[in-house]
């Protein structure tokens, strides 16, 4: 139920106040672990990493300047897969960033990176693989870049360990193919 009152925040509030961001910046989003996002081992459940991310996602996307007119068209965003690695814990009550970022993309789909830190340091990395969809269908990279404001001069190289997770996602894909 937090997440909903998060949400709700994040739309009437932090929204109303966020910076703009190029597509390829950092976007920091702050949060409190609160005992009901913990597990019985007291820390933020595992659970809980994924949906906070979905909020540093909206958040990215509204400092962009991208949130509103994508969702005029009809583009959700959808994820299509993540990984993630778990560094320490997060306690209750302590106070973590959520930093997101798009480290570039292909034909299909985008890459990013979001990381949990505080000021222990670095609690938790994820890298996620999403596209855009509208009435069931792909809604292709360029013309989703041809849509937003920003002069790209280049498509940014994928880092090695995205690429190497990308072709790791692709031998699962073909190996359990029916």
């Amino acid at each position: 139920m937090n997440l909903y009152f998060r949400f709700i925040w994040l739309l009437v509030w932090r929204m109303r106040f966020c910076r703009r961001l190029g597509l390829l910046d950092k976007s920091r989003l702050e949060f409190r672990a609160w005992p009901t996002d913990c597990d019985i081992n007291l820390h933020l459940t595992n659970a809980r990493y994924p949906a906070l991310m979905d909020l540093g996602r909206t958040y990215l996307l509204a400092e962009m300047r991208l949130l509103k007119p994508f969702l005029k068209r009809g583009w959700l965003p959808v994820v299509n897969a993540s990984e993630f690695t778990f560094i320490r814990a997060i306690k209750p009550l302590q106070k973590f960033s959520i930093e997101s970022r798009i480290l570039g993309w292909d034909d299909k789909y985008f890459y990013l990176e979001q990381r949990f830190i505080s000021e222990s340091g670095l609690h938790a990395i994820a890298n996620i693989r999403a596209l855009f969809v509208c009435k069931g269908h792909k809604v292709e990279t360029t013309e989703l870049l041809r849509a937003t404001d920003f002069e790209l001069h280049h498509t940014p190289e994928l880092p090695q360990d995205i690429q190497n997770w990308k072709s790791l996602l692709q031998i699962k894909k073909e190996q359990n193919a029916i």
